[in-house]
């Protein structure tokens, strides 16, 4: 029954999409071909009754998917940070898309709570309020510990979220096969790639013990960040359906009035958040992936407060190495050095021309450089930057989609409270101190008494593999790969035996 049930859902939607006028925005970032174009709208004009108005006031296509419920409203989230798939104006379109809904009544969370910790909400909570955020998965509630006074922050999912999602999902992979068995030119988008990527995203958010998880690492990253919190996880009051953190008290860092009453340098704010960003990213590989005005608060004593962690980015420590000198090298105008860096990376093909790369390069570099500070904007450079790097063969990096779009997010909010924040001055030291740190001689030592340690720990396997491999040799005519297996093995024995040495040096060194 499941795929009637998905052409009637996947009618309602196209109905909607209809309705709003969002079909036609939607077919065209997608590049559907004339023929689907003529078809789906055809298919669906005699459906438009099913379709859903919603609020005129919002533009077509986040008005569609805010109409159409919670799963849509997630998608067009998820799609924001893929302008790879939707293009950028449809991303930046999604970027303001509301995730607001009705809230579900605070004795329908209060039993949920209990059923998940198996606690008696009066008993656990001196207070409890009314939900002050609902969103597309989950509500928030304010409380306050019985045991121990503290103010916390409740967030409780939905009730049958799970179930609804799975449903609207299922349409999803249906409707992402239907478009790519009917439209070939629109594999190169991979559609089913894309909902698979949506899929393990909401997955993920729909056990809130992962996001505990997140939060809970992403303070101990930062623990020692100047001016930065992270609120704590509460575990005992934390479960798959339920997540309890220290309540964030302060001013939102989107409400500039308020900021200025408290007091507050905005100026000093702004790059402050994004030289957090930065740190985040770099040092840690480990970042805030929706570090949006809403997801922020400036304590009373000028701490910027993280909150939501349901989307969480992760770079590998090489992408970052490569993601930075990529960054220091448009810093210092070194164009020749940022295209060697696509190279040697095996971002851009080989058999393109490096020299003509660095040149292309330098005319996305040159007219932002000659602006003014008010006017910089790395997330334009990282935009052009996509541009060129696909003329020139350079594959979709999924790794940097969300660290772009994040970047460009800090950096609207760095620019909403002060447009005089210089994006350069604030990125440079950053860039230049995780430079020095991870691509120096020093660095070089720490990779290789890494590489040694993880050698060293077979140590204790080697002689028994060497003799197996002894034995093997003295069979009749051995095979040449087992004379190769051998020597591998001696080769390793020695490199293990060697580096335990070198491991004792190298850590009294670094």
């Amino acid at each position: 029954m499941r795929g009637p049930h998905n052409i009637i859902r996947l009618i309602r939607t196209g109905a909607t999409l209809e309705r709003t006028g969002a079909m036609k925005e939607v077919l065209d970032a997608l590049e559907a071909p004339r023929l689907i174009r003529i078809t789906a709208r055809g298919l669906v004009w005699p459906f438009q009754w099913m379709g859903i108005k919603g609020d005129p006031n919002v533009p077509a296509v986040p008005r569609a998917l805010t109409a159409l419920g919670p799963a849509y409203i997630k998608l067009g989230q998820v799609l924001s940070t893929r302008p790879d798939v939707v293009g950028n104006e449809m991303a930046t379109e999604l970027r303001v898309l509301q995730d607001k809904l009705p809230p579900f009544s605070t004795e329908t969370a209060k039993a949920e709570i209990e059923a998940e910790l198996g606690v008696d909400v009066t008993t656990a909570f001196s207070e409890f309020s009314e939900p002050v955020a609902a969103a597309s998965i989950a509500q928030v509630h304010r409380a306050r510990l019985a045991e121990t006074g503290e103010e916390v922050a409740v967030k409780v999912l939905r009730p049958g979220i799970e179930r609804a999602f799975r449903k609207d999902v299922d349409a999803f992979y249906f409707a992402a096969s239907a478009i790519e068995f009917l439209s070939p030119a629109s594999r190169r988008l991979r559609p089913s790639d894309v909902i698979e990527h949506f899929d393990g995203i909401v997955t993920g958010e729909l056990d809130l013990r992962l996001e505990s998880a997140s939060a809970s690492e992403f303070a101990a990253n930062t623990a020692q960040d100047t001016g930065f919190q992270v609120p704590q996880v509460k575990w005992e009051y934390s479960a798959r359906r339920v997540m309890t953190l220290d309540w964030a008290e302060g001013a939102s860092l989107g409400d500039n009035d308020a900021l200025d009453a408290a007091g507050h340098d905005r100026h000093a704010l702004g790059a402050r958040v994004l030289g957090l960003f930065l740190n985040h990213a770099l040092r840690d590989g480990y970042f805030h992936g929706d570090m949006h005005q809403g997801n922020l608060k400036v304590a009373a004593n000028g701490d910027i407060i993280a909150y939501d962690f349901g989307i969480m980015g992760h770079i590998d420590e090489y992408t970052r190495r490569v993601y930075a000198e990529i960054l220091y090298g448009f810093i210092n105008r070194d164009y020749q050095r940022v295209a060697e860096v696509h190279f040697e990376a095996g971002y851009v093909p080989a058999d393109q021309d490096v020299d003509a790369f660095a040149r292309a390069l330098r005319a996305v570099g040159e007219p932002i450089f000659g602006m003014d500070a008010t006017r910089i904007s790395m997330g334009r450079l990282l935009n052009y930057l996509f541009e060129v790097t696909e003329r020139f063969g350079m594959e979709t990096r999924t790794e940097l989609i969300l660290l772009q779009r994040t970047m460009v997010v800090v950096e609207g909010v760095a620019r909403s409270l002060d447009p005089r924040v210089n994006i350069w001055d604030v990125a440079e030291p950053v860039v230049a101190d995780y430079i020095r740190g991870s691509i120096g001689p020093r660095a070089v030592l720490s990779d290789l008494a890494k590489t040694v340690r993880v050698m060293s720990r077979f140590g204790p396997r080697l002689p028994g593999i060497v003799e197996a491999a002894l034995i093997r040799q003295a069979e009749p005519r051995p095979e040449p790969a087992s004379r190769n297996a051998l020597w591998v093995m001696i080769a390793g024995t020695c490199g293990a035996l060697i580096g335990a040495a070198v491991v004792a040096v190298l850590t009294t060194v670094i």
